[in-house]
């Protein structure tokens, strides 16, 4: 196995020529690259360590289920590489095909309507958190981890052949339980996973160039799928169509109805929210939204420390997609913190927004224990970095 080269000159180089450059008999180069710039800007405070960063490739393979998930509508597939003929005929593009779109029929199943393109992101969501993938029927559960497993497999052969030979860019992959002390993991990470390791200095390049990242593999991806044969001739696809089925994103079709229990379980007691936008006292009997700071249109993320009761009006009106600018975000901590305080006021909402945090954010127990923070006070500031990393980052629309 080759020694990774050091990528510590031209890490944007590096990507652009992987995007651009590098020969690609499927979309998994364009993917690969994708997923890593996700789950950067997904685990926002990791970078802060400044070590190599270890990423488990079922993180990877969530975010391909939600790429991929577009493409293999049973009734109009879309190929993601050339097919060849072999003796038992065609062979298939990607090798996960069959268990992705096994799992796709099975959510359509469970829904009882057709997929949207965007579902695959809203499905890894709910996978993500604990509460919400204990809805799902058992057969359910296996179609996703089948599809986890071969996606997984898939994902060895881009990360072995990105760059100009086998494991020039990235090392084999290995379980995290043969890494530890050379880097750190995010959150999440467990002994047996198998885990991409990614340079230090890579890391934090998808970190300042994200949108630039994302946009080029959406790009690119485009174009590559755009030359692909397709099997209905009469019906060709252009790069418009693709970019459409790429960039879809779900809305909150699913009501917040657990959560919105246990605060109204917390309002009835008596506990008093403050919005953190508008400063208007929320108690028993006054209207409420349960906005999602981070929008759902930039990344869909139910997670409780996500989630904070605000004024209706302003939610609806003037925040609606939009991120905080620095000014309001930080006005609004404190009250942040005073809702996080009120969460672990509650048994079930405490446990919850526990699991959450420790899923998400890596340092909030070094601010505990060496800034002296309390857990609401340590949640409200990475959560207020991470709005503001984002809003900068992606260059986003700002209240």
């Amino acid at each position: 196995m080759g020694k990774p080269m050091s990528l510590n000159v031209a890490n944007s180089s590096v990507i652009s020529t992987i995007l651009r450059h590098d020969t690609k008999v499927t979309s998994y180069k364009i993917a690969l690259l994708r997923a890593i710039n996700d789950v950067v800007v997904s685990f926002p405070d990791v970078y802060t360590y400044h070590q190599n960063v270890f990423v488990p490739l079922r993180a990877l393979a969530d975010y391909w289920i939600a790429y991929y998930w577009p493409f293999v509508d049973p009734h109009w597939p879309i190929y993601q590489g050339r097919r060849s003929l072999r003796a038992s005929g065609l062979n298939s593009d990607i090798a996960f095909r069959q268990a992705l779109t096994s799992l796709r029929l099975e959510w359509e199943y469970s829904i009882g309507t057709a997929s949207k393109p965007s579902d695959g992101f809203f499905l890894i969501n709910e996978m993500k958190i604990g509460r919400k993938n204990q809805l799902y029927s058992p057969a359910f559960l296996q179609k996703y981890q089948a599809a986890v497993v071969a996606l997984c497999d898939a994902l060895e052969m881009p990360i072995c052949y990105a760059g100009p030979g086998k494991w020039s860019i990235f090392a084999k992959p290995v379980k995290f339980k043969s890494l530890q002390g050379q880097g750190i993991p995010v959150p999440g990470t467990l002994l047996e996973d198998r885990c991409l390791v990614i340079n230090a200095e890579l890391w934090q390049t998808f970190r300042d160039m994200s949108l630039w990242v994302e946009a080029l593999c959406i790009h690119e991806w485009c174009l590559f799928t755009e030359r692909l044969p397709q099997e209905n001739q009469h019906q060709p696809i252009n790069r418009g169509d693709i970019y459409r089925l790429l960039t879809d994103r779900p809305d909150n079709r699913r009501p917040l109805t657990w959560e919105r229990n246990h605060i109204d379980i917390l309002l009835l007691e008596g506990t008093e929210f403050i919005c953190p936008w508008t400063e208007k006292s929320i108690t028993q009997g006054v209207s409420y939204h349960l906005d999602h700071l981070m929008p759902l249109s930039v990344y869909p993320m139910n997670e409780l420390w996500n989630l904070a009761p605000s004024d209706p009006h302003f939610n609806a009106h003037q925040k609606r997609d939009r991120l905080p600018s620095s000014q309001r975000l930080a006005s609004a901590l404190p009250h942040l913190t005073h809702t996080y305080a009120n969460y672990l006021t509650s048994l079930q909402l405490a446990s919850v927004i526990k699991e959450d945090v420790n899923g998400r954010f890596a340092t909030v127990p070094q601010l505990i224990n060496q800034a002296h923070l309390s857990f609401p006070q340590a949640v409200s500031q990475v959560v207020g970095d991470f709005l503001n990393d984002v809003a900068v980052s992606r260059n986003l629309a700002r209240f």
